[in-house]
């Protein structure tokens, strides 16, 4: 069997290269074919040349998944498409299940998904989409990445020193299926289509990606101390009971309006200055 190993040098702390490397303790005795995924501008013309037999395998984290969604969103592609993952949070990997640290074929996964428009543009999405301070949270990570290459960073250490000190909370119109909803204080309205992002948490509990509709969370109405207490729960799945800061919403479209502009994230990649979004299903 050939493989032809797609792999994101940048991905889990720039050690990506060194992770695809391992697939070759796993497939031992096969032929491998390596590819800077960074480098390749068209992938109708790279999956066109490829045998049809050979079998591709994407390595990377949650945001090369992200990239290789979108890239490929209208390529016909006949060959199985399997992802190792090796990134920092594999929130895809920990919804979807993980196979003994092999490679798990993702052919499946990437049709029929949501799509996010933000400032003009429509992307696609495989975990869910975050407005709030995990946005603010991938806003910071960029930039401590940018002065310390290689520097792994604590995103759970940059979201404590955020509701305490740094982020600031701001009203939110959540429009679901037409209904308006209006909200005060959100610290968080991220909308989901897999059961995790941000490394683990679990902000819209009765939410799976076999689901017809998306689930946004919206986490308002608190101080910076009840907030930080709240916030650890999310990764439980628990803060839902909080009723009264928490608020759980489906539908088909989703639009979050901020009353500021903040950072958002899709999978995990950063977009800045955003006031809104919409998600579809």
């Amino acid at each position: 069997m050939k493989y032809y190993v797609l792999y994101n040098p940048q991905s889990d702390n720039r050690h990506g290269a060194e992770e695809a490397k391992k697939l070759e303790e796993i497939f031992r005795g096969n032929e491998f074919d390596y590819r800077d995924v960074t480098e390749i501008d068209d992938y109708q013309a790279f999956f066109g040349e490829l045998e049809q037999d050979a079998e591709v395998v994407l390595c990377g984290g949650d945001g090369t998944l992200n990239r290789f969604a979108n890239n490929v969103a209208d390529v016909e592609i006949s060959q199985n498409i399997l992802y190792f993952a090796c990134g920092s949070g594999n929130d895809f990997l920990r919804d979807v299940g993980d196979n003994g640290g092999k490679p798990i074929s993702i052919s499946k996964y990437l049709k029929n998904l949501p799509t996010v428009t933000v400032q003009g543009k429509t992307y696609r999405f495989l975990n869910g989409v975050g407005f709030g301070i995990d946005g603010y949270c991938c806003e910071v990570g960029d930039k401590l990445r940018a002065q310390k290459p290689g520097k792994k960073i604590n995103y759970t250490g940059i979201a404590i020193k955020g509701l305490l000190f740094h982020y600031k909370p701001t009203g939110a119109t959540v429009i679901v299926d037409g209904k308006e909803h209006r909200f005060e204080k959100v610290w968080l309205a991220p909308t989901m289509f897999g059961r995790y992002y941000g490394g683990g948490m679990w902000p819209t509990p009765g939410q799976t990606r076999e689901d017809d509709r998306l689930s946004v969370l919206v986490f308002h109405g608190t101080g910076k101390l009840k907030s930080l207490l709240i916030f650890p729960s999310i990764f439980k799945g628990e803060h839902v009971k909080k009723e009264k800061n928490i608020a759980v919403l489906s539908g088909k479209e989703i639009t979050v309006k901020y009353d500021e502009p903040k950072a958002l994230q899709i999978d995990g990649e950063t977009i800045l200055g955003v006031t809104e979004y919409t998600a579809r299903r």
